[in-house]
């Protein structure tokens, strides 16, 4: 059997995309782009999305779930690291004081960065205590929705 990689990968990125911006996050492809969104006022969670197994399974699954929450973050975005690498190495310019990490959360507030959830505190979790982790940054830095 002959699988051609690229198409196989091609589906992979597709599904990855879909599964985060189904989950009402948007997607920032450009430097611009993140630029735009990340100097916005109020909280917004950086969702560095990848296509290894601990985004498909752990990562993705948890921002889904965890901004089904009393308290959330105003704005919700992603970049698509190794996809996208123009934009999220902008997006991880916000990032100060932390290594580049994917997939991987950042919680940032006025362009700041508050906290992130880095891959080592991810990869071999299961999703609940992402999620767990994740909406205890919300409890602390984000409003009541």
């Amino acid at each position: 059997m002959n699988m051609d990689f690229n198409l196989f990968m091609n589906d992979v990125v597709r599904q990855a995309r879909q599964e985060i911006t189904a989950a009402g996050y948007t997607e920032l492809k450009t430097p611009e782009e993140v630029d735009e969104a990340l100097t916005k006022k109020g909280t917004t969670l950086v969702m560095v999305n990848s296509v290894c197994g601990c985004a498909g399974g752990i990562a993705r699954p948890a921002a889904h779930h965890a901004v089904h929450y009393d308290k959330r973050p105003d704005h919700l975005v992603t970049v698509f690291a190794g996809q996208d690498k123009e934009a999220t190495a902008r997006a991880r310019e916000y990032f100060e004081g932390y290594p580049p990490s994917s997939p991987s959360f950042a919680l940032l507030k006025d362009g700041k960065i508050l906290k992130m959830v880095e891959r080592h505190e991810i990869e071999g979790y299961e999703p609940m205590a992402v999620i767990t982790k994740l909406q205890g940054l919300f409890e602390e830095y984000c409003e009541e929705v």
